[in-house]
Formats: structure tokens, C-alpha cells, sequence
């Protein structure tokens, strides 16, 4: 058994029980081992929830960097679908990347920011608008992974229509591009 069978196990387990579910004694019995052995490999749960976010996030961390000759709104606007479309691809994806510090990706999201600046967004605004990006897909996919929990019912008066969550995603991200298209030097 090595960490990254510990991990893909761990994440198999995620997308079928969900987040609060998961458990070392779960995993350790699908593994079958005995549950200490699993701190061989991670000393903690949030260690292993951690590497979990890490390798969950993989489809996004390999997505292409911007080059110079992109637009940076369509760039930005393709960033944070992926970003989305990453997040959706786990069971409470959301909730596993929420709060995880993204280390191994530190020279990407440096990347990223300075080719922002240097298409003429101002570095205070670059830095604001990833980190608003980040923190409204996490949220509209909180929202959206629990609006389809297994076994939810919504009881909405008739005259309620339901959320359209990728219509409601796209309006958002319009807005903070269109805030963002105001202040960048053109």
C-alpha cells in the first residue's frame, strides 16, 4: 500500500458515502489494513483530506497556462469554468477544496497572476479578482452539490422557479469580469 492508493481509495470512498462520511477507519477497512497503519502514511485526517483536495484538483492544476497573446478576460473567464467543472467532478468537491492550501501550485496561480498584470490589470485588483473568483465558484458549487444531495427534496411554493446553477455561475462571473474589465489599463 503506498500514499497514492491510500489517496485514489480515499477518494473513491468520498464519491460514494460524501465528506462527512469519510473516515480512516472506513478507509482502512476498504484497504484492509488496521487503521494505524494508515498514519505511515499521513499523520492526521486533515493531512490525508488535504492530499485528497490536492489530487482532486489535478484536472485544474494541469490546465494550460495562459500565454501572451491571450485574451486575459477569456483567459480569466475559461480559468474559473475549469476551476468549476473541477470542483463538480467529486462529491462535495467543494467542501473538500474549501480551506486547502493549494502549495504545489504556488508557481501557476504566480504565473497566472502576472499575466494579469501584465495585460494591463493592476497587481492589487489581479490578486482581489482571483481570490473573489476562487471563493464564488466554491461557494455556487457548495450551494449547487447540496441543492442535489442524495435523498434532498425541495419543497418550493409553485410559483418558485429552481435554480438554474450554471446560469446562475455565468451571471456571476460576468459581474466580477465586468468589475474587473473597469479598473484594467486598456
Amino acid at each position: 500500500m503506498d500514499r497514492e492508493t491510500v489517496i485514489a481509495t480515499a477518494l473513491d470512498l468520498l464519491d460514494e458515502v460524501g465528506l462527512d462520511a469519510v473516515s480512516t477507519r472506513q478507509l482502512a477497512k476498504r484497504l484492509g489494513v488496521e487503521q494505524p497503519s494508515l498514519y505511515w502514511h499521513f499523520r492526521t485526517k486533515k493531512e490525508l483530506l488535504g492530499a485528497m483536495a490536492e489530487v482532486a484538483m489535478a484536472p485544474h492544476a494541469t490546465a494550460p497556462l495562459p500565454t501572451p497573446g491571450d485574451d486575459w478576460r477569456d483567459w480569466f473567464r475559461e480559468n474559473t469554468r475549469s476551476f468549476r467543472r473541477t470542483l463538480l467532478m467529486r462529491r462535495d468537491g467543494a467542501r473538500l477544496h474549501a480551506g486547502s492550501t493549494p502549495i504545489g501550485d504556488l508557481d501557476r496561480i504566480r504565473r497566472k497572476m502576472n499575466f494579469l498584470v501584465a495585460s494591463g490589470v493592476p497587481e492589487q485588483d489581479a490578486r482581489m479578482a482571483m481570490l473573489a473568483a476562487s471563493r464564488f465558484t466554491v461557494g455556487s458549487v457548495l450551494e449547487e452539490q447540496a441543492d442535489v444531495a442524495p435523498g434532498d427534496s425541495t419543497d418550493l411554493p409553485p410559483d418558485v422557479p429552481p435554480i438554474d446553477h450554471e446560469a446562475a455561475f455565468e451571471a456571476g462571473l460576468t459581474l466580477i469580469l465586468d468589475g474587473l474589465t473597469h479598473r484594467a489599463v486598456t
